[in-house]
């Protein structure tokens, strides 16, 4: 079975953490933060509250040679560049790390990220690529069989609760959040747009005109659902 690590439970991290544990994922999640810690035990096969940045720590959970390592603690930059670095050296097949720069981001490449996530930098391209775009679509590989893909709603889906488009069961795929722009009045009478994050979305969950949809599950599932019109 695939093993998963993801390191730092902030959003993004729990989120990914508890929908890879949906899908019969062996998942270790690690956060120095007891709290976040103990919200998520439930979930994943195993939880530990450690700071990711001590080697032995991370050599006692066993996580040499693990299939993929989620480095989630981008805000703190030192950190990351640590826990890259150690999981390269342990083995870790597959590193995503997380950055706020680019300058960040060519630092974590050089000490073994395969792939880095830059927060603001893609908020700007995806909003960019959905006003010229009608079928946006971003993928991030996980592993050779398993991925994370984000796409604009199609329009057989809006309308439609999650239980009714059954994409568990027609694409093995899960809806691990949505994001949504919301209306907002402000102080002189006009209205403006706030982006707002869902996450894990229940079956009764509304597919509205506009929303992206984060969807996590196999690769021949997600290029299936790519398709959908």
């Amino acid at each position: 079975m695939e093993r998963f690590v993801v390191i730092g439970l902030g959003r993004f991290g729990q989120s990914v953490a508890i929908n890879l544990a949906k899908l019969n994922k062996n998942v270790i999640a690690i956060d120095k933060d007891p709290q976040k810690v103990e919200e998520i035990a439930d979930f994943v096969f195993q939880a530990a509250a450690c700071d990711a940045t001590d080697e032995k720590n991370l050599r006692d959970l066993g996580l040499k040679n693990a299939d993929v390592g989620v480095v989630s603690v981008g805000e703190d930059i030192s950190s990351s560049i640590l826990i890259t670095l150690t999981l390269k050296e342990m083995g870790v097949k597959k590193i995503i790390s997380k950055a706020l720069s680019q300058v960040q981001g060519k630092v974590l490449i050089k000490v073994g990220a395969d792939r880095v996530i830059y927060p603001e930098r893609d908020m700007g391209e995806r909003l960019a690529k959905r006003l010229s775009s009608p079928q946006l679509f971003d993928l991030i590989e996980l592993t050779e069989s398993h991925g994370i893909l984000e796409l604009l709603a199609p329009e057989s889906f809006v309308g439609k609760r999650l239980d009714q488009l059954e994409l568990r069961k027609k694409y093995d795929v899960t809806v691990i959040a949505v994001k949504r722009n919301v209306p907002k009045l402000k102080d002189d009478g006009s209205t403006s747009f706030k982006e707002s994050m869902i996450l894990s979305p229940g079956p009764d969950f509304e597919i509205l005109l506009g929303d992206i949809m984060i969807i996590l599950g196999k690769s021949k599932g997600l290029d299936k659902i790519k398709k959908v019109k």
